[in-house]
């Protein structure tokens, strides 16, 4: 089963990209190069999907994904502008915080620690769920908040996501 759900999000990935690329929605051409990639994707990503797979097939999931897009990209913008003040300042106070997260499955902390790290002036370092923490590099530490107690500071609405859409 690992394997036909990672064919099948990656065939639908491919379609999603080369929709409309020959002024008809997909050439013949197009769809045998996406089942070839897509079987690549799918042998060679088996084992990562593992034995929780079917969760990605589900419609409502990919809905919480979609409504994901926003709060990440929202968080992106924030960062940015954060960073450009930052770098025209010159006031950057970096440094390494442990931060405190409450997850349970490496899904989880695989989509928080890769949203950390997309925003700029942040870069997860290692997650360590034995822990329950992520160990971040970041531009900016506010005064007060070197060992901070949740991850709201760091992260902002993160977390939350990531419980959900990780589970």
């Amino acid at each position: 089963m690992p394997f036909i759900v990672a064919f099948v999000f990656a065939y639908v990935l491919w379609l999603v990209l080369t929709a409309g690329t020959n002024g008809l929605l997909w050439s013949s051409q197009e769809l045998i190069a996406g089942l070839i990639f897509a079987g690549i994707i799918g042998y060679a990503t088996k084992d990562v999907v593992g034995e929780k797979s079917t969760r990605f097939l589900n419609p409502i999931r990919w809905l919480e994904w979609i409504a994901y897009a926003p709060v990440l990209f929202w968080g992106m913008v924030k960062a940015n502008f954060h960073v450009a003040w930052l770098v025209i300042t010159g006031r950057i106070r970096p440094g390494i915080v442990r931060v405190p997260v409450d997850l349970e499955e490496d899904a989880q902390y695989t989509i928080l620690g890769n949203s950390i790290t997309l925003t700029p002036g942040t870069l997860t370092i290692d997650a360590r769920p034995e822990e329950k923490a992520l160990y971040v590099h970041w531009i900016d530490i506010p005064k007060g908040m070197e060992r901070p107690e949740s991850s709201e500071p760091v992260s902002g609405p993160f977390e939350k996501w990531a419980r959900r859409l990780g589970k």
